[in-house]
């Protein structure tokens, strides 16, 4: 009889890119897509490699740094483009990638926190 490496139920916001929790591996894979999302000089610190708990709280951090921004450069696009002399089709087109820009971290958002809970609940990096 072969049995699941894991009971733990994965939620939508759960990363492709990371195996589910209780798998073989799984939480290498998920400091792997956690590097990614913090910029390269964190990355290579010591702390955060061997500290797979720690790199998801930076990750968490450096995603809601990111939405403060894509929000705040969303809510002032009408006010300050223009200034800059761009057309409308571009500071409309800028617009909509902001606000694509804010929903796609939003999700990444979910995502680092589901592996983050997945990571502590584990014991992980203590």
């Amino acid at each position: 009889m072969i049995m699941p490496l894991t009971s733990t139920r994965i939620s939508t916001d759960w990363p492709c890119q990371v195996k589910p929790p209780g798998s073989f591996d799984w939480e290498r894979s998920a400091a792997r897509w956690l590097r990614e999302l913090i910029p390269a000089r964190y990355a290579s610190y010591p702390a955060l490699i061997r500290h797979p708990v720690l790199l998801a709280r930076h990750a968490q951090l450096q995603v809601q740094q990111e939405v403060r921004v894509a929000r705040t450069a969303l809510q002032t696009a009408r006010a300050e483009l223009p200034m800059l002399g761009l057309p409308e089709s571009v500071i409309e087109h800028t617009i909509k990638l902001y606000a694509a820009e804010v929903m796609q971290l939003q999700h990444i958002a979910r995502s680092v926190r589901a592996v983050s809970e997945a990571l502590a609940g584990r014991g992980a990096g203590r």
